[in-house]
């Protein structure tokens, strides 16, 4: 895999960097959390604005055109920020509606999205289990959608499928809870209620975006963690030297690295995979998922470990990385059935290995 970024591959990422950068820090979302949407609509327009909201939908359609690999650049800035707006969601939603879609979905809501003026949120998997469908209707309880309370629309996976749901319909009971990380969720009580397929989706389709997009983020949010964990070491002291100099501290410091570089890694092939025409993208997407799920919670334990007593604190900038890496472990499923679906899937494709170099 080529792991050089060509000119607009850097371009969009230095993009992102620089909206997430300038408009995001510790104090803003501390501020946005205590409102009662937690959602940053400022940030929103800005990131609206440059284009990122379709980075990986068609220019005939309104988006930038590009594939996952830019869409992986683009989540790990947003993972290094943690920037309350639902940018994970939006990015698998326009994608999902750009290329899955038909054309009246499309129509309906992508301009919207892209404009930042309505959003879509996205249920995962795990959420939907007791949601059924007969005749273009759902029943059922769909547990903890982030974003739902502020969104026009709802894909939801149901089986094999993907419905569209609009959010405003009366049939709908609601009741709002926290996620791990914070963020406002739903859950959503469905009661004959009106919803189309997604034109050609699958839910496997979405689950392997999810995995990568997930995968992304974790390796910003593991970054961001680390940078955070070397200059509180750097500039801590004990016994009158940086608490950096202890080789205790540099190991783990050391393994948060190697966590967080493979995590990347991971994601970028898995992104690679998906944006090749030719490529068996379960093998690439499911070892993304489970790096994310099993270094990213290492990492973000560790980087909090090394704060000492400053990681304990909630209002500390590292816990927030800390309960962000620990809520995407959980949405990949877990990094035990990620490798014991991992393990299935190699079995089933015993020439899996062929195709390596030593």
């Amino acid at each position: 895999m080529n792991t050089s970024l060509d000119e607009t591959q850097v371009a969009v990422r230095d993009v992102a960097a620089d909206v997430f950068g300038r408009r995001t820090d510790p104090a803003r979302v501390e501020k946005v959390e205590a409102t009662a949407d937690r959602f940053d609509r400022e940030l929103w327009t800005a990131i609206a604005e440059t284009g990122l909201l379709g980075v990986v939908v068609p220019e005939e359609s309104g988006g930038l055109g590009l594939g996952a690999v830019e869409l992986v650049l683009v989540l790990e800035q947003w993972g290094r920020s943690v920037a309350p707006v639902p940018f994970p969601a939006t990015l698998l939603a326009s994608w999902l509606l750009a290329s899955q879609g038909d054309d009246a979905q499309r129509s309906r809501w992508l301009p919207e999205v892209l404009s930042g003026s309505a959003v879509v949120a996205v249920a995962s998997p795990a959420s939907t289990v007791d949601v059924r469908v007969a005749d273009g209707r759902l029943d059922g309880t769909a547990v903890g959608v982030a974003w739902a309370h502020v969104a026009g629309a709802l894909l939801l996976p149901v089986g094999e499928e993907v419905y569209l749901v609009d959010l405003s319909d009366d049939s709908i009971g609601r009741s709002s809870g926290e996620t791990t990380a914070r963020e406002v969720a739903t859950t959503l009580d469905f009661r004959s209620t009106p919803a189309t397929r997604v034109g050609t989706a699958t839910a496997g389709w979405l689950r392997d975006r999810s995995r990568v997009a997930w995968a992304a983020a974790q390796a910003g949010i593991a970054s961001a963690a680390l940078e955070l964990t070397a200059s509180y070491t750097s500039q801590r002291e004990q016994f009158g030297k940086p608490l950096s100099t202890f080789q205790g501290v540099a190991l783990k410091a050391a393994d948060a690295y190697l966590d967080a570089t493979a995590i990347r890694g991971a994601a970028w092939q898995a992104a690679a995979a998906l944006d090749s025409t030719d490529t068996d993208v379960i093998l690439p997407t499911l070892t993304a998922a489970w790096w994310a799920a099993e270094a990213g919670q290492h990492a973000v334990h560790l980087t909090q470990h090394l704060h000492g007593g400053m990681g304990a604190d909630v209002t500390y900038p590292v816990h927030r990385y800390f309960l962000w890496g620990k809520q995407i472990e959980l949405l990949l499923g877990g990094a035990s059935a990620l490798l014991a679906e991992l393990g299935d899937a190699l079995a089933a494709r015993p020439d899996a290995g062929d195709a390596l170099v030593l």
